[in-house]
């Protein structure tokens, strides 16, 4: 195969054409007919098809191209034209050629052939010929041999969610929980006072609080890791209701295998097509999955922001950094910009997801026309998820310290320390104390010893808040 350039040295248009006639498509660019009618009748808002799709989608037809022949039914000069123009479009290399909108046929059939033209064309030009002239490299006939946009979509929206989850979320998320759980193990004996109802509750260490919120990302990634299960499992070789018709025996078992390899995941062949083209459950799934983490985050930055509101109005007990100036009119202010980005990207999250939960119960008969809506969210979630993420641990996270002598004087003033009284002096009598410290202004101890309850010693005895905070991690 020559070696020959990216691109093509023309301008004006040229003439494409397709089963319903010719169209004029720029010069200049690789696809045909079907993606320039795609951009004519849905050009609609500014929402583009996801490039991280049509990557994916280059995998699913360098590995159709590779099986095809393999098995003679498709010439080996076909094959590697067809294979360096698909490693093209995986590099990112075609990027600028994958320009429909998320707002098309539901199928994906036009960023199939979106794919199919832009390959194709390539190919030809590879090969020697004219670009447009579907010879020697068809778009249908070759690039799409074996194939249907019924199977394919799905197919490439599974690889592509794969390797978002695998190479940018999953990891930084685990690198967000690393970065908590080194906090959580450095504060682990830096006793605060606890808050359940936003009320006052007994003390615990700010280190069991923050290991909490680890855990929470540590199921968050469980869930999403079990998630992937079901997209292993790939439509490609149902083609247009799941019946494998056009392709041949065995398409379905060597293709999700040539997937595999290429992508380096653990790919199968879905063992019940009609399941995998009449639904998008897998994706859904994966979505509810990327919706549990944003709950999750949600928590974590919500508390962060709380603990650090102030600096000297508020709770005041994480310091967070100071990233940049907070206000346009009062000078010195710095806000906790890192958690209020964190709550807005789950809060899209959240909402995507139920667009997509929507779509995915929308398949009808043997074939869900929601994809397109679905793969954008998806993808869409992840990615804000995972730079969000990065951002919160880089730019919040790793540089938050402890006010620890504003933690110290909410323990000492705490009422909720006569929960330490209750089991001598009974429930009763310690409540009387808790209100007669409240509502008169005095410490617990003067109002305890004012009680008759416990003398002056006794109470220093009972109440030593770092003894009521279990043990480590366990509670107890």
């Amino acid at each position: 195969m020559q070696t020959i350039p990216i691109g093509i040295d023309a301008t004006g248009t040229r003439k494409e054409t397709d089963s319903m006639g010719a169209v004029e498509v720029p010069a200049d660019r690789y696809w045909g007919a079907q993606t320039q009618r795609s951009l004519h009748h849905f050009s609609i808002g500014d929402d583009r098809m996801p490039t991280a799709l049509s990557r994916a989608y280059g995998i699913v037809k360098k590995a159709a191209a590779e099986v095809n022949a393999a098995e003679g039914r498709l010439s080996a000069d076909k094959a590697a034209a067809i294979v360096q123009a698909a490693d093209e479009v995986i590099s990112g290399a075609l990027d600028d050629h994958f320009p429909l909108y998320v707002w098309q046929t539901g199928s994906g059939t036009q960023s199939n052939m979106n794919l199919n033209e832009v390959i194709s064309n390539r190919a030809i030009q590879l090969m020697g010929g004219v670009i447009g002239s579907k010879q020697p490299v068809h778009p249908n006939d070759d690039v799409n041999m074996g194939q249907s946009s019924n199977d394919t979509f799905p197919t490439a929206m599974h690889v592509a969610t794969v390797m978002m989850l695998d190479n940018l979320l999953l990891p930084r998320i685990d690198a967000l929980a690393r970065a908590i759980e080194d906090k959580a193990e450095a504060w682990m004996d830096v006793v605060k006072i606890g808050r359940t109802h936003l009320e006052d509750a007994v003390p615990l260490t700010v280190g069991q609080e923050w290991s909490g919120y680890a855990h929470q990302l540590r199921d968050a990634i469980r869930d999403i890791e079990a998630s992937k299960r079901g997209l292993y499992e790939l439509a490609a070789g149902g083609t247009a209701v799941g019946t494998g018709i056009t392709a041949p025996p065995g398409f379905s078992e060597k293709i999700a295998a040539r997937i595999a390899a290429l992508a380096g995941k653990p790919f199968i062949t879905a063992p019940n097509k009609f399941a995998a083209q009449g639904s998008l459950d897998a994706m859904t799934r994966t979505s509810a999955a990327l919706r549990g983490l944003a709950v999750a985050l949600m928590k974590i930055a919500n508390d962060m922001r709380w603990l650090a509101s102030g600096p000297r109005c508020g709770l005041g007990e994480l310091l967070l950094p100071d990233n940049e100036p907070g206000s346009s009119i009062m000078p010195g202010k710095v806000n906790p910009t890192q958690c209020e980005a964190i709550v807005m990207i789950c809060i899209q999250v959240i909402g995507e997801d139920n667009a997509v939960a929507f779509a995915g119960s929308q398949g009808n008969f043997e074939l869900n026309t929601m994809r397109p809506i679905i793969i954008n969210n998806v993808l869409h979630c992840g990615r804000i998820l995972a730079d969000g993420a990065e951002k919160f641990r880089l730019h919040s996270v790793e540089g938050t310290r402890l006010n620890e002598k504003r933690i110290s004087q909410y323990v000492n003033e705490s009422v909720m320390l006569v929960t330490a009284l209750s089991p001598v002096i009974g429930y009763d009598k310690a409540s009387q104390i808790a209100h007669t410290a409240t509502h008169e202004g005095l410490t617990l101890k003067e109002a305890a010893v004012r009680s008759g309850a416990v003398s002056s010693d006794e109470f220093d005895r009972l109440v030593v808040p770092g003894n009521m905070v279990g043990h480590g991690l366990a509670g107890s």
